[in-house]
């Protein structure tokens, strides 16, 4: 029997709060964990120009946070400002609050750290003589005096939380609230790589990062092998910019761990970049693993409403249906380079193939192409001793070819068909040595564009429901459908108001002619009301189309020719997203020589 807990209040008169106490509340809202007021307190150094920023911790940041700039300082007049509530330099009126240019605005940050902890700053402006000093303990503001400092400003936090054991009691491990405090310190250093950053935890420096470019910044803080792995992209629609890195989906993850979008140097979470994010690598990421990503994008400060929620971290884009599409065409157009442009990483030697190959049964040509094979006999001088070579081996001979002696400058990317293995794999040789090319993930990914691209050339061709589908709505859903009559239409989808509690669906798009109309209409109506188009619908379009080149694919255990295996190789390289099938998975890979003299431990 659970113990019955009395959680009625005794009646009391309304009354105003203290302001310490004030204070405190704000403080849970603001300054949830140490990592919260470093962020706070870097941002202020970045607002302030700072070209060098050096961050010291002790036990996760509970202990000490301490945060010292080279920015401008402040004036010791209004030092005592600084630590009061909804005071800043940064807005002065509501037109400024909706064109926010600096990353801190609201003007609580420093009071609401001050609240619940012994704070001190320390600040000297360059034509100073001697620095000024403003000390609050647990709110308790006392007098500015002078103090030595260099010019520009420390923050000290001592002790955070200690007059509110509430909310100490439920801080994590120093381990723990030191990995959330070097997380927010590298969000905020990956936005700014102009600037030059160093933290120091328990006495042991961690982090020390010059002023560098975007894209040694980085490197610098997410590794080469990040930068090796993703796709640099810089794409501009005034207004709109969006630049960084799109991870490969090669580099793919098992968690979102390396996701970080920022809009105008500032970290944020936002639904409408999620989504667009999440459709973009929607063909070419398996289901179960997760990007890696560094995002910036730039527009103008009156485009996004940062004054979403007091940690700042969620923002509203005035104009999101067209901040939508950009994204994601910004980022397909990142992930779409031709196999052979950007060259997969190779296979960890654990998962390198080894099948079991049983004789292929002969069949048909399967269509791809065929090239005259005097070419192909001027680049591979022909060898009558490689079938019996090979005929002890798990190979099947695509010809009796023998290897280029020479370097090609005119090969192509993915270079020239060699052999078929295992009925399954192409094996084709190229300047940088050997790839590996899965034949039925490759040729499903050329059929799929193909279906697309012919898709989007015509109208989307609808299918009249010989009985009307009614359903009950709600009132958005009707007002949806009358907004946006159009939209639907371009759809597929032909909808009316029958009153104004229901609607009616006569028309959905042809090939989805066997899914539920009404689903599929609140699914769109929905999707049109959070991102401004049905990418619902695209979804389960590409879904359809995905299948239809699944099975007109060519299968496991089908003999191709070499000149079938060579046009194959061709129409990768002409087509986009061709490193990976629809379904996620690699469709090539490339070995070095260099991979090879590896495996076989040559040099050592």
């Amino acid at each position: 029997m659970l113990p019955a807990y009395n959680l009625a209040l005794p009646m009391t008169t309304i009354h105003r709060l203290p302001d310490l106490l004030v204070d405190q509340i704000a403080a849970g809202e603001v300054v949830e964990r140490p990592a919260a007021a470093l962020k706070e307190l870097l941002e202020n150094s970045i607002d302030a120009g700072a070209r060098d920023v050096s961050v010291k911790l002790e036990e996760g940041g509970i202990r000490l946070i301490r945060v010292q700039d080279d920015g401008s300082a402040i004036s010791p007049d209004e030092l005592p400002l600084a630590v009061a509530r909804h005071a800043t330099s940064k807005i002065a009126s509501l037109s400024d609050l909706e064109s926010v240019a600096t990353l801190g605005f609201r003007g609580e940050a420093l009071a609401s750290i001050a609240s619940v902890s012994h704070f001190t700053i320390t600040t000297r402006r360059a034509d100073d003589r001697h620095a000024w000093q403003i000390e609050v303990h647990g709110g308790t503001v006392g007098d500015v005096s002078p103090a030595a400092g260099e010019p520009g400003t420390v923050v000290e936090v001592l002790d955070l939380y200690y007059n509110t054991p509430a909310r100490r009691k439920f801080l994590r491990t120093d381990a723990t609230e030191y990995a959330h405090c070097e997380e927010a310190f590298k969000r905020v250093a990956l936005a700014h790589p102009h600037v030059g950053f160093r933290l120091t935890h328990n006495g042991k420096t961690q982090w020390r990062l010059p002023a560098q470019d975007t894209a040694a910044r980085v490197a610098g803080v997410l590794g080469a092998d990040f930068v090796d792995g993703a796709a640099a992209f810089d794409t501009a629609s005034s207004p709109l910019r969006l630049y960084g890195f799109a991870g490969l989906p090669t580099a793919s993850r098992t968690g979102r761990d390396a996701q970080y979008t920022f809009v105008n140097g500032r970290f944020v979470r936002d639904r409408v970049l999620a989504h667009a994010i999440r459709e973009a690598y929607r063909d070419v990421l398996h289901h179960d693993r997760y990007p890696a990503f560094v995002l910036f994008l730039e527009l103008p400060p009156d485009g996004v409403d940062v004054n979403v929620h007091p940690t700042k971290t969620e923002v509203r884009f005035r104009e999101s249906r067209g901040i939508h599409p950009f994204i994601r065409h910004a980022l397909e157009q990142a992930l779409s380079r031709p196999a052979g442009e950007s060259p997969a990483a190779p296979l960890p030697e654990s998962a390198l193939p080894r099948p079991a190959w049983t004789p292929p049964p002969q069949q048909a040509s399967m269509g791809l192409g065929t090239e005259p094979m005097a070419f192909y006999d001027r680049l591979f001088g022909r060898r009558d001793d490689i079938a019996a070579a090979t005929a002890t081996l798990d190979v099947a001979p695509a010809a009796a070819t023998g290897l280029p002696v020479t370097r090609n400058e005119d090969s192509p990317p993915l270079g020239f068909a060699i052999a078929q293995l295992g009925g399954i794999y192409v094996l084709a040789r190229n300047d940088a040595g050997l790839v590996v090319v899965d034949m039925h993930a490759a040729h499903e990914r050329i059929v799929y564009e193909r279906l697309k691209n012919a898709l989007d050339a015509a109208e989307i061709p609808t299918q009249r429901l010989l009985i009307p589908a009614t359903l009950a709505a709600s009132a958005l859903e009707v007002a949806t459908v009358e907004e946006h009559g159009g939209l639907l239409a371009q759809l597929g989808f032909e909808m009316g108001v029958h009153s104004p509690t229901s609607i009616v669906v006569r028309s959905i798009p042809w090939l989805l002619r066997d899914t539920d109309p009404a689903a599929l209409a609140r699914d769109v109506l929905r999707e049109i009301q959070d991102v401004g188009a049905s990418h619902v619908l695209t979804g389960k379009r590409d879904e359809m189309l995905a299948t239809l080149a699944c099975h007109g694919a060519v299968r496991a255990n089908r003999t191709l020719g070499v000149p079938e295996m060579n046009a194959l190789l061709r129409d990768m390289e002409e087509t986009e997203r061709a490193g990976q099938c629809n379904h996620g998975r690699p469709t090539w890979f490339q070995f070095t020589l260099a991979d090879l003299d590896k495996l076989f431990m040559r040099g050592r």
